[in-house]
């Protein structure tokens, strides 16, 4: 019989979490939010305008209202810090938690709204989707990258950033074998629903583990942190140079060059290749090259010139974009979705260290800046694709268009970050 010391005992946790652990928990939780909860869209627009739920304006401008919402999304987490200014440090960290799972529950409830057979409910559906997709991405990332510091693994960073690779990837050959099926586009847009709760209880099975670790290591006279109104009004006060200031521009070039792609690969393969069996295939490829490009990232020497890394991304990508038109078979939509998914996020991770490396001390606001200007870019494709189809003499001759604006966009992004390797050297003492 065990006694009463024994009974009321503690009983000791399993180990935290590995780094390892940590890094794939942030790409799961990427791979549901982005992956799924954003990008699942881009497979099953054809399907959706096959079975008449949409046509390509409509699904058009709910691709442009998802990209508001994370717009908004990101502003929303840059302004946090100033809305809630009286709050500890210490306090506004521990809405990280929160947060990112409120984000996963949203992206995954979202999904279900689209089954439904309720096209009113879908514009706000997509919006706000988009708005909880930003949430995810930015206190997953925040969340996965503080524990990979305390656990000295900041090189596992990039596995992070595969996470949406793996999501597009997975929802696209999904969405292709479904179709194959005769499954129309409300089910499998459930089954993405079903698939994103397993993908968010895995995350949060990770997270509470941590998080219990963190309350029983705590010292109980841990010192409270200091409010950080005075912080906060420092930053307001940050005057941004012209070397900045043209990254931020730069960095919005990639929203737009890419957006077209990411939203109507498969539409554009359809049509240029109608019938071809390899047209469900593109979308996946594209997600493995996001998830190998994000994962390479871990073998690139700490003191390259991350412009120069952004000045070959942009160019890869604006090659992967304009591909397919150059080459219009199987041949050139594979290479052009290799091309394109390789440095995706890939050139966000460089674009982040190269604001840290300017503004080591303020890096949080610049960071929320460049994101926005992004995301005006992501919003303006699909407008100017829905304006050049409605001129263009064929759908074809449309997309050819708007691709080769978009390739432009990216070598005049190229550019800037030329300019800027140029006129503003890294010089080592």
């Amino acid at each position: 019989m065990a006694s009463p010391t024994t009974d009321t005992a503690p009983q000791p946790l399993p180990p935290s979490p590995s780094a390892l652990t940590i890094a794939l928990a942030g790409a799961i939780s990427l791979a549901c939010a982005l992956g799924l909860g954003r990008f699942a869209f881009t497979p099953l627009l054809p399907l959706m305008v096959q079975d008449g739920l949409v046509d390509l304006r409509f699904g058009s401008w709910l691709a442009t209202l998802n990209y508001i919402g994370y717009l908004l999304g990101a502003l929303s987490c840059m302004a946090l810090p100033f809305v809630l200014h009286k709050r500890s440090t210490q306090q506004l960290r521990q809405l990280t938690l929160p947060l990112l799972r409120g984000g996963l529950i949203g992206t995954t409830l979202l999904l279900f709204v689209m089954a439904l057979p309720l096209p009113s409910l879908w514009a706000l559906a997509r919006t706000v989707a988009g708005i909880v997709s930003a949430w995810v991405f930015v206190y997953t990332t925040a969340w996965c990258l503080e524990q990979l510091a305390v656990r000295q693994a900041n090189q596992l960073g990039g596995l992070i950033y595969a996470g949406p690779g793996i999501g597009i990837a997975v929802s696209g050959l999904l969405v292709s074998k479904m179709a194959l099926w005769q499954a129309h586009a409300q089910l499998i847009w459930a089954v993405i629903g079903t698939a994103a709760i397993a993908l968010s209880a895995f995350v949060w099975h990770i997270t509470a583990r941590v998080h219990r670790h963190e309350q029983r290591q705590a010292p109980a006279s841990a010192p409270q942190a200091a409010p950080i109104a005075s912080s906060a009004l420092q930053r307001r006060t940050i005057h941004w140079s012209s070397e900045q200031v043209l990254l931020a521009i730069a960095y919005g070039f990639a929203g737009f060059g890419y957006i077209i792609t990411a939203t109507y690969l498969p539409v554009i393969a359809r049509t240029v290749m109608p019938g071809s069996p390899w047209i469900a295939l593109f979308w996946p490829i594209f997600g493995l090259a996001v998830a190998v490009g994000a994962a390479s990232t871990r073998f690139i020497a700490p003191w390259r010139d991350r412009r120069t890394l952004l000045i070959l991304s942009y160019l890869l990508q604006a090659l992967g974009v304009v591909l397919p038109l150059w080459l219009p078979n199987s041949i050139g939509f594979i290479l052009g979705s290799i091309l394109l998914g390789l440095p995706f996020t890939a050139l966000t991770l460089f674009a982040v260290q190269e604001v840290r490396r300017l503004l080591p001390e303020h890096a949080a606001p610049f960071i929320g800046a460049i994101t926005t200007l992004y995301g005006i870019g992501q919003i303006a494709g699909p407008p100017m694709v829905v304006w050049i189809l409605g001129r263009a003499s064929s759908q074809q001759q449309g997309f050819a268009l708007a691709l080769s604006v978009a390739a432009a966009t990216l070598v005049i992004g190229a550019a800037l970050f030329l300019f800027l390797r140029l006129r503003y050297p890294i010089r080592t003492t």
